[in-house]
């Protein structure tokens, strides 16, 4: 370029650049007005040849360059693609995925016992009661209730270990 030319582009931003970021700051943030600015001029700067034309058709290249620019950054994939933010992301949460597999397979297994047995380990495991409390509850002996969970313990374990679940 020319120092002609660069003085034209130096004319050109002291004449329109306020006004130009102004019109571009009303379709975007201030941040990315000022990056439009200084891309329209640079624009400008690679076509001199503009910098020639009347005033008024410069300030009209300028303008719609400028807005063309919006427009673009607009429609670009990024900004469809991308959410600006002023959080931090939350916390990444563990998967629970296995948590929920293991409690069907527990269920099921659980179904493959006798009514007597599941009752008391559903009340011992889930339910949080005692063997006296259990044996009360099923009008049976403590020691009932104890034989009922050793062996519905171990059926679980067998029906489990034939699903792969544990060694």
């Amino acid at each position: 370029m020319t120092a002609d030319a660069d003085e034209l582009l130096r004319a050109v931003h002291a004449a329109h650049a306020t006004e130009l970021h102004r019109y571009v700051a009303r379709m975007t943030d201030d941040a990315r007005a000022q990056d439009v600015v200084q891309e329209t001029l640079l624009r400008a700067w690679r076509h001199p040849e503009v910098l020639t034309r009347t005033e008024n058709s410069v300030r009209a290249w300028l303008f719609t360059v400028a807005r063309n620019l919006v427009v673009d950054d607009v429609r670009s994939a990024h900004r469809r693609r991308e959410l600006a933010t002023d959080r931090v992301p939350d916390a990444p949460t563990p998967d629970g995925t296995q948590r929920v597999l293991d409690a069907w397979l527990v269920a099921d297994a659980l179904e493959g016992l006798t009514p007597e047995h599941r009752a008391v380990v559903v009340g011992a495991y889930y339910g949080g009661r005692s063997v006296a409390e259990l044996a009360d509850e099923h009008g049976v002996p403590q020691g009932t209730v104890k034989s009922r969970l050793h062996y519905a313990l171990r059926a679980l374990r067998l029906a489990l270990q034939e699903k792969g679940v544990s060694s």
